[in-house]
């Protein structure tokens, strides 16, 4: 970045540079989240097949949970019929939402999952403690994409 043609001095960035700015904090954050040091430790199978151990790798079958990515994923489809009747895309939300209305939603979600977790969800309650529990999912998860996606996002290392 040169910043003597534009005024950049390093707190500030102008408009010029910031797209160069976020694609070097993208490659800096995926160099740092997806670099790891081979396993010295080889696994043989039964087979004969052999590969490096996963203890360093992101166990995502084990940190995820197919129960609720099904409910979350009848959520969001449930959320993609428009007025019109039209449905919207899937990915409709990655294209940008302000953080501001993230947030805001967020918290009407969370108030009404508070609020049922406190008067003690019956069976008959349980699909409106679910439907809470996937709005703040769904507004946490486009929060941090948008956080992520402007380059604020901090490494995980």
């Amino acid at each position: 970045m040169s910043a003597k043609v534009c005024g950049c001095d390093g707190r500030y960035v102008c408009s010029q540079h910031i797209a160069e700015v976020v694609a070097k904090a993208s490659q800096e954050y995926i160099a740092t989240t997806h670099t790891r040091v081979p396993s010295p430790v080889v696994r043989t199978f039964n087979t004969g097949a052999n590969r490096d151990t996963d203890t360093d790798k992101f166990d995502y079958e084990g940190f995820l949970s197919p129960l609720v990515l099904e409910r979350y994923a009848a959520y969001m489809h449930k959320n993609r019929l428009l007025k019109d009747g039209s449905l919207r895309d899937s990915d409709n939300w990655q294209k940008g939402i302000p953080k501001n209305v993230y947030m805001k939603s967020a918290w009407r979600h969370l108030m009404e999952w508070w609020r049922l977790h406190r008067s003690v969800v019956t069976p008959t309650g349980r699909p409106l403690l679910e439907e809470a529990i996937c709005g703040v999912l769904f507004n946490a998860m486009g929060y941090l994409h948008e956080v992520m996606r402007d380059g604020k996002g901090t490494p995980l290392v």
